[in-house]
């Protein structure tokens, strides 16, 4: 079944990508959810021409994205969190630390677009930031002990 992806879906495709999924997926998910319809010739159509016209919009935003990047790569984050014996943290360091840590250094970036594996020990980590389809940054940073 050859759908037109209406938002991003993970592990999938980006918004206005013509996608081919089974027929129950297709069915029985993503479409109810509203997030693809049908590829008709029509509809096909239809999205080229949107495609044609955000073309020049799209070209903006990338620069924009390509601007955060560089200066998410000047950015030095270091992350303090609980420590027990050793090197060991209580709890662990996810996206959503990394989210926080870079609001507070001035870069709003949504906790959805960074990926990072779950982090238990202290040390030097990357993580991966997708600002753009077309633009992603890994971002080292660094689990450190919490002062008492």
């Amino acid at each position: 079944m050859e759908l037109i992806l209406k938002q991003d879906v993970e592990n999938l495709g980006f918004k206005d990508d013509v996608v081919t999924v089974k027929n129950g997926y297709g069915r029985n998910f993503l479409i109810p959810q509203g997030q693809a319809i049908l590829a008709t010739s029509s509809a096909k159509k239809v999205l080229a021409e949107n495609l044609k016209q955000r073309a020049f919009k799209e070209k903006k935003i990338v620069d924009d994205a390509n601007k955060t990047a560089e200066a998410l790569k000047a950015l030095e984050i270091k992350i303090a969190a609980k420590v027990g014996t050793g090197d060991k943290l209580f709890g662990s360091v996810n996206n959503i630390n990394v989210a926080e840590a870079l609001e507070k250094e001035g870069q709003s970036i949504d906790k959805k677009f960074i990926t990072v594996t779950t982090i238990k020990r202290t040390g030097k980590y990357n993580a991966m930031i997708r600002l753009h389809r077309e633009v992603s940054v890994d971002l080292p940073f660094e689990v450190i002990a919490q002062a008492n």
